[in-house]
């Protein structure tokens, strides 16, 4: 296993739409998804895309900490390939959120409150899952990288924007709607 590169906001591979996985139990997939474990330990974020490692995959990690789980229960880390999105309401809501391609600062994004996530699993085998709180928040996150898509594009106000240090000393509320 290796620690890979992160891409940062500018790199063309981050603007890309992913290519499908075809081969989920290839070696270089299973190689790719072992590194992207790797990374993401080093890192410390709670979820990691293949474009944001410059590999052009369908694919995301990602584990919600108990701290930010809805049950308060930690979930385990889960690999994600070939997702298909759909949101369970209208409804959204804005959460702050960071980026390892874009070290240093964070944004309130608005986001789907409840999804459904189809997808296939490291072992080739599809599942569904309904999912709210966080744990969708990333979802949409890591799904977003697959489509070339990064937070700040999402977002609606750019005045919930800026460095993380900033935001920790002069927290700012975030409003109910935007």
């Amino acid at each position: 296993m290796a620690i890979l590169k992160i891409a940062r906001m500018g790199h063309p591979v981050l603007l890309a739409q992913a290519q499908p996985v075809t081969d989920i139990l290839s070696p270089e997939i299973q190689r790719l998804l072992a590194d992207m474990v790797e990374t993401l330990e080093d890192a410390g974020g709670v979820g990691l895309a293949a474009p944001q490692v410059f590999a052009s995959h369908r694919l995301f990690i990602y584990y919600v900490p108990a701290s930010r789980a809805d049950t308060g229960t930690q979930v385990p880390l889960r690999a994600v390939i070939n997702p298909v999105i759909t949101p369970l309401s209208e409804d959204t809501i804005l959460g702050w959120e960071g980026c390892l391609s874009i070290p240093g600062l964070r944004a309130a994004v608005p986001r789907f409150t409840h999804i459904r996530l189809t997808a296939e699993d490291e072992d080739g085998t599809p599942f569904t899952q309904d999912l709210s709180g966080f744990e969708a928040r990333i979802v949409q996150h890591e799904t977003d990288h697959l489509n070339g898509t990064l937070y700040p594009m999402r977002m609606a106000d750019f005045r919930y924007f800026g460095f993380n240090e900033e935001l920790d000393r002069f927290p700012l509320p975030l409003p109910e709607i935007l």
